[in-house]
């Protein structure tokens, strides 16, 4: 006896979205804007210029949703998309400024400090008021998993650039994080 396989919601939307279905790319696009508005947001840190990439990004998607051939995550291939398009306005843009010098820490972090009164949204904010070169790599890097040869061949730098502005970037939120536990604790007194 043969069991018959449901598509799931997700296939048969994708499906639509091959035909060029309006109703179906709508209904894509409502599942998938906020989250990868979000991914878009880690990069492009103006909301309307942000909001701009994801757009776009969307049309990209819809006239090339026949090269996602179901392998992987539907989600993964959009995200996917999404960070090469912010990259690509990054660069467009030009305001990708890699050799950015920071302040040194008055003092070395100390972890065992920091208590757990920040929330995630808390670290992201800090995150974004990152210079755009380590916001970038740091996003490559620590969020989205990519090895610091990718992160070189996606920005064209030396993987040697991707490794040091990682490493400022943390070194400049390890200081952010001290100076908002500072205040945290000033403000409980």
């Amino acid at each position: 006896m043969k069991l018959k396989i449901h598509q799931t919601d997700e296939e048969a939307l994708i499906g639509q979205c091959h035909k060029f279905d309006r109703q179906a790319q709508k209904a894509l696009y409502e599942k998938y804007a906020a989250k990868m508005f979000a991914v878009c947001l880690r990069y492009v840190k103006e909301p309307t210029e942000a909001e701009d990439v994801a757009i776009t990004a969307f049309v990209k998607i819809f006239e090339k949703i026949d090269q996602f051939k179901g392998e992987g995550s539907f989600e993964g291939w959009i995200r996917r998309i999404m960070v090469n398009e912010s990259l690509t306005y990054i660069r467009k843009n030009k305001s990708m400024y890699l050799e950015v010098d920071i302040e040194m820490a008055d003092r070395e972090p100390d972890y065992g400090s920091l208590n757990n009164q920040l929330e995630a949204d808390d670290l992201m904010k800090l995150v974004q008021e990152l210079p755009t070169g380590y916001r970038t790599v740091f996003n490559l890097y620590a969020i989205e998993g990519y090895s610091h040869k990718e992160i070189a061949d996606e920005l064209g730098i030396s993987e040697n650039t991707s490794k040091s502005q990682l490493s400022r970037a943390r070194a400049l939120l390890q200081k952010q994080l001290l100076e908002t536990e500072v205040i945290l604790k000033e403000k409980i007194k």
